[in-house]
């Protein structure tokens, strides 16, 4: 049996470890049906590289988990500890703990760094205080007066990441978060990830250059075709060059 075939089935996690549930999960933006079907589990603390070629539905994974607003869920179900995150609305994941932080940042123009964590902070639960936050990006302390569109892609996306954080998180979705950046900016932002690993909070992350994030993820699952093709640890399909060219054309 070829390497890729036996790739082919996702390897469940441990009974009792699971914090983060995919079950079945469709969903659909209009009639084109994107996520078909979807499993996975994810344990608490666990950062996990969600991974596949373009239009496999990746984003599109994060966004129903986040339940946003499109893709439509229609099937299956999303669960967040003992929460039934398949059952809520937008807000209501963002209260339970779910930060999406999207591709396009969505930071705030006309307002500064500062202005821009304080009002992640407006509404209930609030997580990290800003001091905090500026512990972890030292750049966006220095630039608290700044207007945050002015800044470079590298900083504002160090500021999505701080928005998030400045509600009560337990689960960050970050939507290729390397995206455009130098280098030494995604290398920060590993840091950070680390960090933020080191407070228990689970993250999974999208991401087009995959060994960048399989580099700081415990393991990964691979989509094809809004189908899970694969689940195992990131060292696994680090080491697998039969599943990256089959799956990641790395």
């Amino acid at each position: 049996m070829s390497a890729v075939m036996e790739a082919e089935r996702p390897a469940a996690a441990p009974a009792g470890e699971a914090f983060v549930r995919l079950k079945d999960v469709e969903s659909y933006y209009g009639e084109s049906y994107i996520v078909q079907g979807v499993t996975f589990d994810v344990k608490e603390g666990e950062i996990v590289a969600l991974l596949g070629r373009n239009g496999a539905g990746k984003t599109s994974t994060l966004k129903t988990i986040a339940r946003a607003h499109e893709p439509h869920l229609t099937a299956g179900e999303i669960w967040l500890g003992d929460q039934a995150v398949h059952k809520m609305r937008d807000w209501q994941a963002a209260r339970a703990g779910i930060q999406l932080v999207p591709e396009d940042r969505r930071i705030i123009g006309g307002l500064t760094v500062e202005e821009n964590l304080i009002l992640a902070q407006t509404a209930e639960p609030v997580g990290w205080p800003v001091d905090r936050i500026y512990q972890l990006f030292p750049r966006l302390g220095e630039r608290r007066r700044q207007e945050a569109t002015t800044m470079s892609g590298g900083e504002q996306q160090m500021l999505a990441v701080g928005r998030a954080l400045a509600r009560d998180i337990k689960l960050l979705l970050l939507d290729e978060p390397y995206e455009g950046l130098a280098p030494t900016i995604v290398e920060e932002i590993e840091k950070a990830m680390f960090e933020i690993k080191g407070l228990g909070i689970t993250t999974i992350i999208v991401e087009q250059n995959a060994v960048a994030a399989l580099r700081i993820a415990d393991s990964a699952v691979i989509l094809d075709m809004g189908s899970v093709a694969y689940r195992g640890t990131a060292k696994e399909v680090l080491d697998n060059e039969e599943l990256r060219n089959e799956y990641l054309a790395i």
